[in-house]
């Protein structure tokens, strides 16, 4: 029976304890603000030149000469490379024989036709013989022309041997060694790659299809690199291409970054962390985004509507009213603007210094963060 008694006690001295408003729920709020937001969009992508320009080889061969290395600094027309020519020398020379013996043929066959057609008043040489002397002119004549192409054939080959700069820029892979045979074969062997000017970069950022829609040319841009952690670049969205491309079921699309570069910095390659500004606005008013997706507990006091169908660009935020246990929610519907993911434009709904609702406290003692009543 002691023992009975002592834990009824023990009951009664704990509800004694328990504090005034233990279980009332409290509220933390926010005053909606005036102020800037810019609305970004973040992607990654791959620095490289904006023109970049494969130097291939259209003819088989050993590599003789290389005149330029990785970093060469090239102007148009210079010798960066040159194969070995024996074998297209010699096929040159087999074409200009072949081209004078088939001029020998013409001058042959010309002095044939003009026998035959002397002699033909005189019955020695019949119609049917002069035709046969044209005909066997004009083919030969025919033989000429192809032999002439054939030489102008062997004489390119000859000259592919030379491989050149097609552009002034530097060179940024070099593919070949000395020595190396290349075959050009079904497809262009590549020796080089010469980036125009590097000066003028491009970023190739891939966009998410959700965030595409807000992105535009001419949209400022800024970006980091690992190379330069402390630093900020900048360029402008110069293209948005609407070939979209899917990996793992994610769309993206690919946007190019003009990036100027005159300290050259920058290298073709490198990993851009890229935030491409869609809107900005001046003095507006903006609530932190915890105020959106805020949900009244259970047992809130609440006034106003929660249940109206919202419209696009419309939410549902609470708004504080009232002091101690008089204080009520208001359910206020707000039209938003732009966003920077941390807060948001309030277009209508809410006046400025007005407090809403973050986060739910929970009881008094929970929100004090203070041990529970000893007994």
């Amino acid at each position: 029976m002691k023992t009975r008694i002592y834990i009824l006690l023990s009951l009664v001295t704990l509800s004694a304890c328990k504090p005034p408003g233990a279980g009332e729920v409290r509220y933390e709020t926010t005053p909606v603000s005036r102020g800037n937001l810019r609305a970004v969009v973040t992607a990654s992508g791959t620095l490289g030149a904006v023109v970049s320009v494969d130097v291939g080889c259209q003819v088989s061969g050993r590599i003789m000469k290389l005149n330029a290395d990785f970093n060469t600094l090239v102007k148009r027309g210079d010798l960066i490379a040159e194969l070995d020519t024996s074998i297209y020398s010699s096929k040159v020379k087999a074409a200009e024989g072949e081209l004078a013996s088939a001029g020998a043929s013409v001058t042959l066959k010309k002095q044939n036709l003009d026998r035959k057609k002397s002699l033909l008043p005189l019955r020695a040489a019949t119609e049917l013989d002069v035709e046969q002397a044209v005909a066997e002119l004009t083919q030969a004549e025919a033989t000429v022309t192809i032999k002439e192409a054939a030489l102008d054939q062997a004489k390119t080959d000859l000259g592919f041997c030379r491989i050149t700069a097609p552009v002034d820029g530097i060179v940024v892979s070099r593919k070949v060694d000395l020595g190396q045979t290349v075959v050009a074969a079904m497809s262009t062997p590549v020796l080089f790659t010469i980036a125009q000017d590097i000066k003028k970069m491009r970023i190739t950022a891939t966009v998410s299809e959700a965030d595409i829609g807000g992105v535009k040319k001419g949209n400022k841009v800024n970006f980091t690199v690992d190379a330069f952690p402390d630093d900020i670049f900048s360029g402008d969205v110069v293209q948005v291409r609407i070939a979209p491309t899917t990996t793992e079921n994610v769309v993206t699309y690919e946007t190019l970054i003009d990036v100027e570069n005159p300290e050259q910095r920058l290298f073709p390659g490198m990993t851009a962390d890229v935030s491409i500004l869609t809107a900005e606005r001046n003095d507006v008013l903006k609530v932190p985004n915890t105020a959106l997706r805020f949900t009244p507990p259970d047992g809130s006091k609440m006034t106003g509507t929660t249940n109206a169908k919202l419209q696009r660009k419309q939410q549902l935020v609470y708004a504080l009213e009232g002091s101690g246990k008089e204080q009520t929610l208001r359910a206020v519907i707000v039209t938003t603007g732009i966003t920077d993911n941390s807060e948001t434009e309030i277009l209508d709904g809410l006046d400025a210094s007005a407090l809403v609702v973050t986060a739910s406290l929970g009881g008094t003692n929970e929100a004090a963060g203070g041990p529970p009543p000893s007994l």
